[in-house]
């Protein structure tokens, strides 16, 4: 299945169905993240049940400290 990640085109397995499975395909699901979804920010809680499919448009931003 194809998504657009953070701009560009990414092929994950068709597997993937939700926002919490594609975040661990990334090895990113203990990470301090925010995902906005098809132009929709979504809360953590609500990884689990946000549906994936072909085209979806998704960003991923992290945090990251510093000093």
């Amino acid at each position: 299945m194809n998504l657009h990640i953070n701009g560009q085109r990414v092929e994950v397995p068709d597997a993937i169905r939700t926002i919490d499975e594609l975040l661990a395909h990334f090895d990113l699901s203990d990470k301090m993240l925010v995902v906005e979804h098809n132009a929709t920010i979504l809360h953590r809680e609500d990884h689990a049940g946000a549906q994936v499919a072909e085209g979806h448009q998704i960003e991923i931003v992290h945090f990251v400290g510093g000093g």
